[in-house]
């Protein structure tokens, strides 16, 4: 048509990360850990839950009231009432979403308008700068940077830090909202209660809304704090704390989220909620209300779900930091969340000219080199600011904790040769089970490095690896499904990053 099609709020948001790599990692039918979503079920409680939900009373599948089911809305505001200080209002202090990404899309619509400044804390999950884009609003980058780390020792997310003055230099009049994540995505870093009290004092001192988003609050590791900021003194009443259940209970296709706020913000959210979704499916609100209660009973007991999940994690935490250790990587250490970040520039060096376009970050060439080369499987980092992190973050990974990877913790995940190795003995044992074959080969592990294995160590196998691979299975496993490598895209970020959310069990 002559008349210009896309509404202008669509302008520099068409790219998205996920369709690009979730269309790859289809078309080279490989495994996809890139994205943040466990491949095991809830905790058996949850499943049951969302059973009775779906078979027990019938009227749960008509509406309900539009912010929210009136159980859910409950004892949401009495969980999280104690944990930010507040007596909260179940119909005027809490709105149920369509996940916690539904909470973020409301929050940007209700409140930031044409020409508002949105401050995002890099690295940053990559919805919060389309977000700000959609409304009309302006993102203001500012950057964790690391601190020096002795040689030899691992690096930590919380040895990333904001600079007080580069921060403070941020604010402007214009400055609507800022938008904190802890524990960060994809860093995981749990920000101390010295730098959300910074963050507090700056956001009250030139009238600014801080937009909470805490989806892993209860996902923390080595005994650190997760701190709401909307907790702090003078917070509440200019701050939206966000939350979902599919990463609380590991149930993301449930996309039931909310958010929690002061009557006179929240009630601006409710009106875009009500002329949008309007209602979230009744169903599976009932189940994440009966889970809440549930694990209310078990709280301080032994077999408690908040209790023993962060502990899960945290072995798988350590598991991943080992192997990845053990093919040359530099992960930093996670406190918090689904996912930890690898260093990859060495290989950078190794290998700095892979195709793409010139303006495209090395680690978006990477990963499509090792998904269309080596199988690898493949989602991309979230976007970062092209401007400041062209240099500092062209070659990281982010990857996810939420794996169980069938084997014990003492077993290592990788290995070092070519196709004999344990490593590769380890993925054919793994693609077997997928695949429902009988296997002699050593227990299972997880698999996250055979490119780079393949690369490094036999790199004659460079371009011929799948049919050697094929050659030497006895089985046959035609599957291109090799390395288990999740990966996220930063515009330009050199790091990269996995997911710790998938089992494979021969």
């Amino acid at each position: 048509m002559a008349k210009r099609l896309p509404a202008r709020r669509l302008d520099g948001v068409e790219y998205n990360p996920w369709v690009e790599f979730t269309k790859l990692v289809r078309e080279y039918d490989v495994v996809n850990l890139g994205q943040g979503f466990p491949n095991f079920p809830p905790p058996d409680f949850a499943v049951e839950a969302f059973q009775q939900a779906t078979s027990g009373d019938f009227m749960l599948n008509q509406y309900t009231m539009a912010f929210g089911y009136p159980p859910l809305t409950k004892i949401l505001a009495s969980f999280f009432g104690k944990l930010l200080g507040q007596e909260l209002d179940p119909l005027k202090n809490v709105l149920v979403t369509v996940g916690a990404y539904g909470a973020l899309f409301t929050a940007f619509q209700a409140l930031v308008d044409e020409g508002d400044e949105v401050i995002i804390i890099e690295p940053f999950f990559d919805c919060y700068e389309s977000m700000t884009l959609m409304a009309g609003g302006h993102p203001v980058f500012v950057s964790l940077k690391p601190s020096p780390t002795g040689d030899g020792d691992l690096d930590s997310s919380n040895n990333w830090q904001l600079d007080p003055t580069e921060l403070a230099s941020k604010f402007t009049s214009r400055t609507k909202a800022l938008v904190l994540n802890t524990p960060n995505n994809p860093l995981g870093k749990v920000f101390s209660k010295a730098e959300l009290e910074l963050v507090a004092s700056l956001c009250q001192q030139h009238d600014v809304l801080c937009f909470a988003d805490e989806v892993y609050q209860l996902l923390v590791y080595d005994g650190v704090q997760h701190i709401s900021i909307a907790s702090l003194p003078g917070m509440w009443d200019r701050t939206l704390t966000i939350s979902s259940a599919g990463k609380i209970f590991g149930a993301t296709g449930w996309k039931v989220g909310w958010v929690l706020g002061p009557n006179h913000i929240l009630r601006h959210l409710q009106t875009v909620h009500q002329n949008s979704v309007f209602h979230c499916p009744t169903q599976a609100q009932a189940a994440v209300a009966k889970s809440f209660e549930w694990e209310q009973l078990h709280m301080g007991q032994p077999g408690s779900y908040f209790a023993e999940f962060p502990k899960a994690m945290q072995r798988n935490r350590d598991h991943m930091i080992h192997s990845l250790q053990t093919v040359g990587l530099k992960p930093v250490v996670p406190h918090g969340g689904y996912f930890l970040i690898a260093d990859i520039s060495d290989f950078k060096s190794k290998m700095p000219d892979l195709p793409g376009a010139a303006e495209e970050p090395y680690d978006r060439r990477f990963v499509k080199w090792m998904i269309i080369n080596k199988r690898a499987t493949s989602e991309g980092l979230r976007p970062l600011h092209p401007l400041l992190f062209c240099e500092a973050f062209s070659t990281s990974w982010r990857m996810g904790l939420l794996c169980d990877t069938g084997c014990s913790q003492e077993e290592p995940l990788l290995g070092v040769g070519g196709l004999s190795s344990p490593l590769s003995q380890c993925l054919c044992s793994c693609l077997r089970g997928k695949r429902g074959l009988t296997s002699a080969s050593p227990s299972p592990s997880l698999v996250w490095f055979l490119g780079f294995e393949c690369l490094l160590s036999s790199p004659d196998l460079v371009g011929t690896t799948r049919a050697e691979f094929e050659a030497w299975s006895p089985s046959g496993v035609l599957s291109p499904a090799w390395a288990l490598l999740g990966l996220r895209h930063h515009l330009t970020s050199p790091y990269l990053s996995l997911s710790l959310g998938v089992q494979l069990r021969a």
